[in-house]
């Protein structure tokens, strides 16, 4: 049995990092207002980390006009990185940009 790399999964959730209540779509995988995630994949929509630790924003690439945010768990140091979406917060993405 293969296992597919990505699952879509529509999940609404609360940011521990802001507070916010992000409604998800199925692609959202971390909060559009601060960028925070948690380390709850494997493969993008799994579940399967056992982990959960928080994905911290570290910077942002802008590659062919697309913006990339990257990522390191603070609990176990994994590395991932992301497509931004249109809902992120572009001041954020700026700053990030700004600090390269």
């Amino acid at each position: 049995m293969s296992v597919k790399k990505f699952q879509k999964k529509t999940e609404d959730f609360r940011c521990f990092n802001c507070g916010e209540l992000i409604k998800g779509n199925g692609y959202t995988d971390h909060c559009p207002k601060c960028l925070y995630s948690m380390h709850v994949d494997i493969n993008p929509g799994d579940r399967l980390s056992n982990c959960h630790g928080i994905m911290k924003p570290i910077k942002v690439e802008t590659i062919g006009g697309v913006n990339y945010i990257y990522y390191i768990c603070e609990k176990c140091g994994y590395k991932h990185r992301v497509k931004a979406s249109d809902k992120d917060n572009m001041n954020l993405i700026i700053e990030f940009n700004k600090n390269l």
